[in-house]
Formats: structure tokens, C-alpha cells, sequence
């Protein structure tokens, strides 16, 4: 029974580990991924900003598609638990579940500073290994 359902520590706020290990896990794969993991942040608060605004002028369509958006880039990091609040809010909008929306988009806000802390992170980490490999 406990085959059921995935623990809870499956669900990652960020990881780029299954990225690395496929592109060949070696400084070249580090360099292409620290520039996916860069160019996927780079927009910072910007999608959730636009997300709100979208849903205030009751744009739901557009809001779909900022979330769709971001879920599927910020995705590719491993942010798994992202990608869990991204689709359930998505979800309440295309149901027109209005009252859920509010509570929905605070938790998504609340994970994606999380992804974007971690993978600012990651980015700091690996920056000064790559100065190290440089040097070596």
C-alpha cells in the first residue's frame, strides 16, 4: 500500500542533478546547465507579477498560459513541487474555481521564491567550481 503514493521527499523545490547526469555530467553539461538554470530565472518575480495582474483583469486565458509557461521551464529544473502548485492553480482557473485562486497563487509565489533562492544557490556554488576548473 505504501507503493500508493510518492513520499513527500520526492517532491523537490529544485534540482538540476537528472539534467547534468544526461547532458554527461562533466564541466561542458555544468557550463549548459548553469546558462538553462540563469536564463529560466532571469525573469525573477516577473511571471507571478504578470499572473496577478492577468487574474485581477480577468484575463484567465492569459493567466493560464503565464502559468503553463513557467511550469514548463522552471520545470526542467527538477522543481517539482513548482510544478504541483503551478498545475493546481492552473487548474482552478480553467475550472473557474475563483475562490480557490487566491490561496493557490500564494503558495505558487511562496515555492517559486524557493526555486529561484535555491537555484541562486546552486548558480553561487558552481560558479566558484567552474573559477576552480578554470584554474586547475
Amino acid at each position: 500500500m505504501s507503493d500508493a503514493l510518492p513520499p513527500v521527499a520526492e517532491e523537490q523545490i529544485f534540482s538540476v542533478d537528472t539534467l547534468l547526469k544526461y547532458m554527461g555530467n562533466d564541466d561542458k553539461a555544468l557550463a549548459v546547465v548553469s546558462k538553462i538554470v540563469r536564463d529560466a530565472c532571469a525573469p525573477g518575480m516577473a511571471p507571478m507579477q504578470q499572473t496577478a495582474v492577468a487574474l485581477r483583469e480577468e484575463r484567465y486565458t492569459d493567466a493560464g498560459k503565464i502559468l503553463h509557461s513557467l511550469r514548463g521551464s522552471i520545470g526542467t529544473l527538477g522543481a517539482k513541487r513548482l510544478v504541483t502548485a503551478s498545475l493546481k492553480l492552473e487548474q482552478a482557473i480553467a475550472g473557474r474555481l475563483l475562490d480557490q485562486v487566491p490561496a493557490l497563487l500564494q503558495e505558487l509565489e511562496s515555492e517559486y521564491q524557493l526555486v529561484l533562492q535555491a537555484a541562486d544557490g546552486w548558480l553561487q556554488g558552481n560558479a566558484s567550481q567552474n573559477g576552480q576548473t578554470a584554474q586547475a
